[in-house]
């Protein structure tokens, strides 16, 4: 345990070195109606992809980028397998472009506890996709634990929302 933990918080170090100052800030949730300000939020969709001499710079249109799991838990639900499949055949088709999948938690539990947990849900995907037959040269997996929360409050909803990982294009 003690060394998944190093694990994860050398992860977390390496990403925040490697990150820009300007991060996007995650959506937020409306007080009154309890909807996201994201325009995406549900979706899961991206902005259609841009083709530059064969080459797709963006995953497909219409493929979700967050796969979501249950409490403690770091299994991926049936439900969420063709989301991972689809990225899989993505990155076999481009195999030049680099994910890194950001695994993220609700705000309950220590700090140490939800970044490893964090940090085996992005393992569980990376072990799919290399599964699916994506190069491990192209996947990297990192543990944000609760700090990136997808949607604010503190009620089932908004932590089903924070239970994930996402899937993150490097250009």
């Amino acid at each position: 345990m003690k060394r998944l933990l190093i694990l994860a918080l050398s992860a977390v170090i390496l990403a925040a070195c490697g990150t820009s100052a300007t991060q996007p800030e995650a959506p937020k949730r409306d007080a009154q109606s309890g909807s996201s300000t994201d325009p995406n939020a549900g979706a899961g969709t991206i902005r259609p992809p841009t083709d530059v001499g064969g080459v797709e710079l963006d995953p497909p249109a219409g493929l979700k980028l967050s796969v979501f799991f249950d409490l403690d838990s770091f299994v991926i639900k049936d439900e969420f397998r063709p989301v991972v499949e689809g990225h899989a055949a993505f990155l076999k088709r481009n195999p030049q472009r680099k994910v890194v999948i950001e695994g993220n938690t609700d705000e309950r539990g220590s700090r140490e506890y939800n970044l490893a947990l964090g940090q085996k849900r992005a393992e569980a995907v990376k072990s799919m996709l290399r599964v699916l037959g994506v190069s491990e040269a192209q996947i990297e997996a990192v543990s944000f634990g609760e700090e990136r929360p997808k949607a604010t409050g503190h009620d089932e909803t908004a932590y089903s929302e924070n239970r994930r990982s996402d899937f993150s294009y490097r250009k």
